[in-house]
């Protein structure tokens, strides 16, 4: 939960700056955005949360228009994203936004009173702050929506990462920087993004700038803004063009520049770790279930979910064989080819409301239809164990690790082709966000 409103509140802090009384609105759209636009207040304010975020270094910041280019994107890719989860049926209701401010407001010691005060303080109003609280849950529900029907992990995949991982030895905690080279790009093209990538390279090894700044400032990356950090990653995670650098490598080393299919980039390894490090010993209980799904989405209501699921659950009380009805309806593609079977699974390992379901039935029996932000479900519960949590502990940590290298992987290649396939038109004045450039020489 405080990992989910961490995310919920920085990302709305992109559109609802902390320091917003030092703007000075102005009334004009700064980027038309298919049917929806980015006022340049909206931008502005965006802007000033980085500073904010950077106020004890603002020297590691780029200049004003590649920091408004960055802020820029984010803000379009936010907007493309909002309207495509309205577009496609997700939703977020009043009592959900009232339900993350209160539990905001309480992680930061004061009431929803004393948070509008504060907020009021800053030149930002309540209505605005939970505005963007729910643009930020509609995002974060596309996002689930699109790593349950998009991306799955095999058992299969999971044992070849552990065998990876002992055979490495490690995880590895990396970051990036991109120098992006555009397709098809001129001789004169790479030879530039090869000159600033060298020059960033050399900046970073006099000491004149670390190596988050120097991605704050310098990379083309998404993750630009967040020092271009790439997570943990096992070694069969890793590319293989980079498997065996970074292997070699030692934490806080920084590889020299390499050419990949984006461009040119520098690796970072931040830290590394034995697997087991990262779990605890003991016995969990595990439960083996099936279930059918009907999800909710741009064709399907949620009134009409729930109305299949109760045909089928009926069906299911008359005697129809429940793999079978899995198999032709249930709308999970991970699981419908089994029969619906889920294998052997922790409580939370689908989530606190799927695993509460599970959790309540006895073996051998058939829940109800219940919701979940998946959909509508039924769940058949077929048997209970005692496992090793710390071997359990590890193939959740590789299956999760697997699942986000596929969803980032994914979700990146959708953003793209969103982006690529919207109106987006700069209308500031000047430079546009989106030409705005910079290298590590306009600063010598």
């Amino acid at each position: 939960m405080k990992k989910l409103l961490a995310c919920v509140l920085a990302g709305a802090l992109m559109t609802v700056s902390v320091q917003a009384q030092q703007v000075q609105p102005i009334d004009g759209i700064a980027v038309v955005v298919d049917e929806d636009v980015i006022l340049q207040s909206e931008l502005d304010r965006a802007v000033a949360n980085i500073r904010a975020q950077y106020a004890q270094s603002s020297q590691q910041l780029p200049p004003e228009n590649v920091l408004e280019r960055q802020v820029a994107e984010r803000l379009v890719l936010l907007k493309l994203q909002v309207a495509r989860a309205r577009d496609t049926g997700v939703r977020v209701s009043d009592q959900e936004v009232d339900q993350t401010v209160a539990a905001i407001a309480a992680q930061n010691g004061a009431t929803v009173e004393q948070l509008s005060g504060q907020l009021a303080s800053q030149g930002t109003s309540l209505s605005e702050f939970r505005d963007s609280i729910r643009d930020e849950l509609l995002v974060q529900r596309l996002r689930q929506r699109f790593a349950q029907t998009q991306v799955s992990v095999t058992e299969a995949e999971v044992d070849a990462a552990l065998e990876s991982q002992q055979a490495a030895g490690g995880q590895y905690r990396l970051a990036h920087i991109l120098v992006g080279v555009p397709e098809a790009a001129t001789p004169e093209q790479i030879q530039t993004a090869q000159s600033k990538i060298e020059g960033v390279k050399s900046l970073i090894d006099r000491g004149e700038m670390d190596f988050a700044a120097a991605a704050a400032r310098y990379s083309d990356s998404p993750n630009a803004l967040d020092g271009g950090d790439l997570g943990w990653r096992s070694a069969g995670e890793i590319p293989s063009a980079f498997a065996q650098l970074v292997r070699n490598m030692q934490p806080g080393e920084i590889s020299d520049p390499i050419r990949g299919p984006s461009g040119f980039q520098l690796l970072q390894v931040v830290d590394v770790r034995d697997p087991a490090e990262a779990t605890e010993g003991g016995m969990v209980t595990q439960y083996q279930a099936s279930h059918i799904l009907i999800r909710v989405d741009d064709t399907t209501s949620a009134d009409e979910a729930k109305a299949r699921a109760d045909t089928l659950h009926a069906r299911l009380q008359g005697g129809a064989e429940f793999a079978a009805l899995a198999a032709e309806h249930s709308q999970d593609p991970s699981s419908s080819a089994r029969g619906g079977d889920l294998g052997w699974f922790t409580r939370d390992q689908f989530g606190p409301d799927f695993g509460g379901q599970v959790a309540a039935l006895s073996d051998g029996e058939v829940s109800a239809p219940f919701r979940t932000q998946a959909g509508w479900h039924i769940v058949r519960r077929t048997g209970t164990r005692q496992s090793d949590a710390g071997t359990d502990n590890l193939r959740a940590q590789a299956r999760e690790s697997i699942g986000q290298r596929k969803l980032e992987d994914e979700w990146d290649r959708f953003l793209r082709e969103m982006r690529g396939e919207a109106f987006v038109d700069f209308r500031g004045e000047g430079e546009q966000p989106g030409a705005a450039t910079e290298t590590p020489a306009d600063n010598d």
